[in-house]
């Protein structure tokens, strides 16, 4: 009857596992199991940990519904919308994932996002690029290096980490961006595609002037072992200072990377293709800077003048 249904009902709720038992089973078997790259899992425990455990860990999948949203949201008021978006993203992947296993009945609430304004892409123009290559070849062979890879290749810190002599041709002048290193970890790129490089003229002639046998990699301290991140942070704030420029740090290089190809007018494909952006909005994001990108879009507004498609001559009279 009525009350066996319900009983039937409470039993089923009961096995539903709340969010912070779950959490281990969607790390492992979720994440892990898709083989994600080591940030990205670090990332999800991080927020499951630091957010989503503490407000909701108690809660069955169940039981997280807009309600349970709106709290996260909260809590999350002091900080940026970018970071929130974050954690709900994660949360929406966990119970989607559950929904997929059959360990949720039911999809999961939907989850609205807050607005959010990518902010402007912080670079060093021309000139300061140049004085940034100066200050580096002054202070030495490490610091010339990592500034010429991320300025004038647009290798993210990790690829400058990981990247070893066979994947540098110099014979084609070309190198091949194939791995990134992150905590000790060598992993794909983010893209996940191994992409080719043509070495620029100040590179090619750095790479071959400081060739070593110290080590396989690229760069590398002076006993040979790898450098870490923040290594490669500090070899760029040293060259900024020496430079007397502003300090935007390790991942400006490859902004500036970006934005020099599009304020040369190079199309947006070519440099998604050489930064091995995973999609073009992305390297869109760099396209306002591009003068070519502004005159073909003014152009447009030039199509039917003369005896074009608004009916008018070039002199403004009808067309008859």
């Amino acid at each position: 009857g009525l009350e066996g249904s319900a009983a039937a009902k409470a039993a089923a709720a009961s096995e539903i596992p709340t969010l912070e038992a779950f959490s281990k089973r969607f790390i492992e078997e979720y994440a892990e199991a898709n083989r994600q790259k080591p940030s990205g899992i670090a990332a999800k425990q991080t927020i499951l940990d630091t957010h989503l455990i503490p407000l909701l860990g108690q809660k069955r999948l169940d039981e997280i519904g807009p309600a349970e949203v709106q709290k996260v949201k909260l809590a999350l008021k002091g900080k940026n919308a970018k970071t929130t978006n974050n954690v709900l993203s994660v949360l929406h992947t966990a119970l989607t994932v559950a929904a997929e296993w059959g360990v949720l009945p039911g999809q999961p609430c939907a989850m609205s996002l807050l607005p959010y304004e990518r902010p402007e892409r912080a670079f060093w123009d021309f000139e300061e690029l140049e004085q940034l290559v100066g200050a580096a070849r002054d202070l030495g062979w490490r610091e010339h290096l990592v500034v010429l890879l991320g300025s004038k290749a647009g290798l993210r810190c990790g690829e400058i980490m990981a990247l070893a002599w066979t994947d540098v041709d110099l014979k084609r002048q070309r190198l091949a961006v194939r791995s990134s290193e992150w905590k000790g970890q060598l992993t794909e790129t983010k893209g996940r595609k191994v992409r080719l490089v043509p070495l620029a003229s100040p590179l090619y002639a750095a790479l071959k002037a400081h060739r070593h046998l110290r080590s396989e990699r690229v760069l590398s301290r002076d006993d040979g072992t790898p450098l870490t991140q923040k290594i490669v942070r500090t070899i760029v704030q040293r060259c900024e200072r020496a430079a007397s420029l502003r300090a935007l740090g390790v991942h400006a290089l490859r902004h500036t990377f970006c934005s020099h190809l599009a304020m040369r007018g190079v199309p947006a494909r070519a440099i998604q293709e050489l930064a091995g952006h995973a999609h073009l909005s992305t390297t869109m994001g760099y396209m306002h800077l591009s003068p070519a990108a502004v005159e073909s879009a003014i152009r447009t507004l030039e199509t039917g003048f003369g005896r074009g498609e608004m009916g008018e001559t070039a002199s403004g009279q009808d067309a008859k």
